[in-house]
């Protein structure tokens, strides 16, 4: 079972460290280790700022970036990158999660000083079209995991089977509550239902109410299946999941 400090975090106050954490709970024989997973070191907030032809090579443009009060000159081959735009930028020496390590080099006469970076190139999501382009009130020069909050520590925890109830992040959030000495808060969901009643839509017929004394439905219409937000996804990942879109990743 994994769950992030940060999701705990959503239903009881904790001011105690993830390590410090994780020995509290082991003391209290939940067996449990923690770790800061997503940090994505050396890939920070960039800022197109010029856009000029390759010279020797059609489909590639050179590109000045800015990035912490400093200008670099980065080969780009997406099609998308214009002038104002922020984009991940990985800084030479930066290793990407797929373990390619970006490094200052001539491109067809021009030395490229990083990377601009790809939802794909960085596995936040599957789009590899062209980079990724960032809101733009992000801060030039900061580290992109960060700025976006992708990175988070990790608790692992090796369950025994009378531990069931901790097969949960809020079953956990209920033990770490009862080490911090604070509540757990369950938000509350408002449900706003509006339309005909479900039984003009369709019947059901219970043939046995013994077996089924009642049954129970409720119809959503209008929902556009797409990819969930980014914060999201990347809870699911650190956990060890893998997103597929939204109705799939609620549930």
């Amino acid at each position: 079972m994994r769950a992030t400090l940060g999701w705990i975090r959503d239903f009881v106050a904790c001011d105690m460290d993830a390590p410090e954490l994780a020995d509290a709970l082991t003391h209290r024989g939940l067996e449990c280790r923690a770790s800061l997973e997503g940090v994505l070191e050396g890939v920070v907030v960039g800022e197109v700022v010029e856009v000029s032809p390759h010279p020797r090579a059609q489909r590639l443009r050179v590109c000045k970036v800015r990035a912490d009060g400093e200008t670099l000159e980065v080969v780009c081959g997406a099609p998308n990158v214009v002038p104002g735009i922020k984009a991940p930028l990985a800084l030479a020496g930066a290793r990407l999660p797929a373990g390619m390590e970006v490094q200052a080099a001539e491109i067809l006469g021009v030395i490229s000083q990083g990377m601009l970076c790809s939802q794909a190139e960085l596995e936040l999501g599957d789009d590899a079209s062209g980079i990724w382009i960032l809101p733009g009130d992000l801060e030039c020069g900061k580290r992109l995991d960060l700025a976006l909050g992708l990175s988070d520590w990790v608790l692992s925890f090796e369950l025994t089977p009378n531990r069931a109830d901790c097969l949960s992040v809020l079953g956990i959030a209920f033990e770490v509550g009862a080490v911090v000495g604070s509540p757990v808060s369950i938000p509350e969901i408002s449900l706003e239902e509006r339309g005909a009643p479900i039984r003009d839509r369709f019947q059901v017929e219970i043939r046995d109410p013994d077996l089924c004394p009642r049954y129970v439905a409720r119809m959503v219409e209008g929902v556009e299946i797409k990819p969930s937000p980014l914060w999201m996804r990347r809870r699911l990942q650190l956990v060890g999941l893998r997103p597929i879109n939204n109705v799939v990743d609620v549930t």
